[in-house]
């Protein structure tokens, strides 16, 4: 039953029934809350004045999210702590020990910056570790309940690449989240689907270090071509990686276009048993970032598309830096997930 078809039938079932939480039929599964895995210690990440991926991001959203018509179908989570759960065996998964041990050595310096655009404080080490537990958290809750979950953290991670940060990115949240996944009961195959306007050059570098996954861990990347970083080519495709360059100027209907005739037959073929989503949202034409001309609504069109796929899809959040904007997509994103 498609998933619209469901959505239908479960307003109708509500209206009759006030203590239906979730619709089933087939595979489908619509539910009535959706978890955000987020905390402040997320702020104490600090990047200086007038950086563009600064605290203000995740205060605007949450600010947004609480103020919102379906502020009662969110349940905030906080993370494992890192007394709890120790990232650090699933961080060196995806990037050296020499680059870790950088990160750390920087933060107890009292900061730096580990390239021109990435600068980090005292306590980015701490706070890069805690979002990684974020991401791993959203697995098992994607997992444990067969439903979508969304990720509030930061700093992002999709252009980290396994031996340096760059791009505001530390740690590589996403293809971590994946390389955990992968270990987990029940999960043979993990697709990565990057958003962003830029392409993740970091994720593609950790999903390609691991070749004795090539039957298990798969990357598709929408992004502004040619444009930072740089990478992302459709001719450096291959069985498991999908890059599709899109225009300055691009439109939902070129989106729409991409979804149709590449990403949706690329996922449909590789059949992940979780779908992971880089949720960059610097493709709005409202971003001073990239020049693209999403709305904030036209990432309920993707996320719809997504769970067209899978109910089973951990979203994260990676760009996106004009704040109404952001937060107006991240709730399109997590209204898409809702049967309200």
């Amino acid at each position: 039953m498609p998933r619209e078809a469901a959505l239908r039938l479960q307003k109708r079932c509500s209206a009759s029934s006030s203590v239906l939480a979730i619709v089933e039929f087939s595979s489908v599964r619509v539910p009535e809350v959706i978890p955000i895995f987020y905390s402040e210690t997320f702020l104490e990440h600090q990047t200086g004045f007038g950086h563009p991926e600064r605290p203000e991001r995740l205060r605007a959203i949450a600010k947004y999210l609480h103020q919102s018509q379906y502020a009662s179908h969110f349940d905030w989570k906080a993370p494992s702590s890192l007394e709890n759960r120790d990232p650090l065996p699933w961080i060196l998964k995806a990037h050296t020990s020499e680059y870790i041990e950088q990160v750390k050595l920087v933060a107890a310096r009292g900061g730096g910056r580990l390239d021109p655009d990435t600068p980090i404080s005292s306590q980015s080490f701490v706070v890069a570790c805690l979002a990684v537990n974020a991401w791993l958290d959203g697995v098992d809750s994607v997992l444990a309940l067969q439903q979508p979950a969304f990720v509030l953290a930061r700093p992002p991670g999709h252009h980290a690449l396994p031996d340096q940060g760059m791009g505001f990115c530390v740690f590589g949240n996403a293809a971590i989240a994946a390389l955990y996944a992968l270990t987990q009961p029940s999960i043979e195959r993990v697709a990565i689907l990057d958003w962003d306007v830029h392409h993740g050059n970091g994720t593609e570098a950790i999903v390609m270090s691991h070749p004795q996954l090539a039957a298990q861990l798969a990357y598709c990347s929408l992004h502004q071509y040619p444009f930072y970083p740089g990478t992302g080519s459709a001719q450096d495709n291959g069985s498991r990686l999908l890059n599709i360059p899109m225009q300055a100027g691009s439109t939902i209907t070129d989106y729409e276009a991409a979804f149709q005739n590449q990403v949706i037959p690329f996922l449909k073929t590789f059949a992940p048993d979780l779908l992971i989503v880089s949720a960059g949202y610097d493709a709005a034409q409202a971003d001073p970032l990239a020049a693209v001309n999403l709305n904030p609504k036209d990432f309920k069109t993707l996320t719809a598309h997504c769970l067209d796929l899978t109910p089973k899809i951990l979203f994260g959040l990676e760009g996106g830096y004009h704040l109404s904007s952001l937060a107006e997509a991240v709730e399109a994103t997590l209204s898409a997930c809702l049967a309200v």
